[in-house]
């Protein structure tokens, strides 16, 4: 267990902090168009199962507009990116509509990663070139990783309802609660840390909303791992299954933070 799960998962924690304090805000664009690049890599071959080639790649490209044009740091790009994203998906269906087998499979899926995949990683990009945007992701992750450790652990020692047994089976309301609980106190320590002029109270009131958000992300992929018939969305992160695996709560608690410093409600 500590070979193949507990010691990769410190090291990606790791390297993810490290990340976050030290490199620049282009080389995290980078790393995240990377993980968009696996990301929708994993989806497409759970969703729509292309086979590795030209269609691929295209599909993967066209989806990732969002992410690219992130670099930019200008919201309003996120439109025309997508409309792009629309434009290359129907060119996509048109010269290869004979080799899919029901061309509004690959319409609707490859729409809804583009905006699954590629539109919320764009705003992790957005909130990186914010003034405090890495300590803002910080307490992000803080969030995220304190959530999922919340909830294993109290799900396993004290959970006996349970939350989408359809879903994932392994859920409990228990263990969801104690989750947003967990994760929003670590959120508040790292706020406390790096983002000392804010109000804890603010900052605990803001992660209580992203840790229920960051539950429905990791249903999210649930629901698809489901119906593609899949236990991990890949095997690339060894005994961590795939980037979508690990990226799934911070997919839509993202834009949702974005959103609330944007708005100057943080």
């Amino acid at each position: 267990v500590i070979v193949t799960r507990l010691l990769p998962g410190l090291i990606m924690t790791a390297l993810w902090v490290l990340l976050l304090i030290f490199g620049p805000a282009d080389l995290f664009w980078f790393v995240v168009t990377l993980i968009a690049v696996f990301g929708l890599y994993e989806y497409y071959k759970m969703t729509i199962a292309i086979p590795i080639g030209a269609r691929l790649i295209q599909t993967i490209v066209f989806t990732l507009s969002p992410v690219l044009v992130a670099y930019f740091q200008r919201p309003e790009l996120f439109m025309p990116a997508l409309f792009v994203s629309l434009i290359g998906i129907i060119l996509l269906s048109l010269k290869y509509h004979k080799r899919f087998g029901h061309i509004l499979l690959f319409l609707g899926f490859s729409s809804f990663g583009a905006l699954y995949i590629g539109l919320c990683l764009a705003h992790m990009v957005l909130i990186r070139y914010l003034p405090q945007g890495a300590s803002w992701l910080l307490v992000l992750t803080a969030v995220t990783a304190g959530g999922d450790t919340g909830a294993y652990y109290i799900g396993t020692n004290f959970g006996r309802r349970k939350l989408c047994p359809e879903i994932s089976p392994g859920k409990t309301v228990e263990g969801a609660v104690g989750g947003i609980l967990v994760g929003s106190i670590a959120a508040v320590g790292m706020g406390m840390l790096l983002l000392p002029e804010y109000n804890p109270s603010v900052i605990f009131a803001s992660a209580l909303m992203l840790s229920v958000v960051s539950i429905i992300g990791d249903l999210a992929e649930s629901v698809i791992k489901r119906s593609a018939g899949v236990k991990d969305s890949g095997t690339l992160l060894f005994g961590h299954g795939g980037v979508l695996d690990r990226v799934d709560g911070m997919l839509i608690t993202a834009p949702v933070l974005y959103y609330l410093l944007a708005l100057g409600i943080l």
